[in-house]
């Protein structure tokens, strides 16, 4: 089958082996997959993954338990075990003995089929088309900052980072908070955030001041964490949604002398974002910037490295 993968370096080919459905597992045909910063990320080194890169996606079930087949369906992107300590708390999430798709120990999403558990596979509302569909998974890795963290509607807000997570965590919070900014670096990103009622400011224009209850980190550059400890006030919390493939030093003094709660924040729940896309609560119409066949991998690739562009997507099937 047709696949982009990375083993050492990023590479499309078109003999990859297609997988087959387990049992107790589902062979999707993926119709539209979306390209994300850690694809990005996986393309130089991280998690040291080797196989089919992508982890968003929306499909149809051609293989599989009976009930699935032909359902059009999005995944969750953590394959548990179901029986160690985390799955057994209700910490499925972090099953020591979890592959992720695409990210970790299995064959991802930017590919013709994958195939996934059940346990993994979300129905689709026939009012949420395919574009929209394949935001199901970072819009709820986005409301996973509103499981995470408690705050009032009168706290001040402070999302770092204009591009699609940035966006998404943005439009989530708006119904949450009165006080909410969205600082970048790219004012036609912001203009973007801006038609749906958010506050804006351009990163040469934001002064930091200690004075934000929550600071969302979603900037996807290591000097995210710097200015996210000198915008959060004393005893505030930093949410953390970048991640790397390269270590970087810094200075966690600012964390000790003012007392702020860091949380690292990633998957979260699907059936809110599909609610939220389904009721019309979350416009993503405006993230979407490029489009681009499976056979134009790399150029889609490309072009999300692009800081210019806020969301990158693939459609498999075209």
């Amino acid at each position: 089958m047709l696949a982009l993968i990375f083993n050492g370096g990023v590479k499309l080919v078109s003999d990859y082996p297609a997988p087959r459905a387990k049992r107790g597992e589902a062979l999707v045909a993926v119709s539209v997959a979306g390209v994300c910063r850690t694809d990005l990320e996986i393309s130089r080194g991280y998690m040291n993954f080797s196989g089919v890169m992508g982890h968003e996606f929306v499909g149809r079930v051609v293989d599989g338990p009976k009930a699935w087949v032909d359902k059009r369906v999005v995944g969750e992107i953590n394959c548990i075990c179901g029986h160690c300590d985390m799955c057994k708390s209700g910490l499925s999430n972090h099953c020591r003995e979890r592959t992720v798709i695409g990210i970790d120990g299995r064959d991802g999403a930017l590919a013709e089929f994958i195939s996934l558990p059940v346990r993994n596979l979300h129905k689709v509302p026939d009012n949420v088309d395919d574009e929209q569909a394949v935001f199901i998974e970072p819009l709820a890795a986005a409301f996973q900052v509103v499981r995470q963290v408690k705050f009032s509607r009168r706290d001040e807000i402070i999302v770092l980072g204009d591009g699609r997570l940035g966006q998404l965590v943005a439009r989530v919070l708006k119904g949450h908070v009165n006080d909410l900014l969205l600082v970048g670096k790219h004012a036609d990103k912001l203009i973007a955030a801006e038609k749906q009622g958010i506050q804006t400011c351009v990163a040469t224009d934001f002064v930091p001041c200690k004075r934000a209850a929550v600071v969302v980190e979603a900037t996807g550059s290591s000097s995210g964490f710097e200015l996210a400890t000198r915008t959060v006030r004393p005893r505030g919390t930093i949410v953390l949604k970048s991640t790397f493939a390269t270590e970087s030093g810094c200075n966690l003094a600012p964390l000790v002398v003012d007392e702020v709660t860091v949380v690292g924040s990633r998957c979260g729940p699907f059936p809110e974002a599909i609610r939220a896309l389904s009721k019309g609560e979350v416009d993503i119409s405006a993230l979407i910037s490029r489009r681009f066949s499976l056979r134009e991998g790399l150029q889609a690739l490309k072009a999300a490295q692009d800081p210019r562009n806020i969301k990158v997507l693939i459609h498999v099937q075209k």
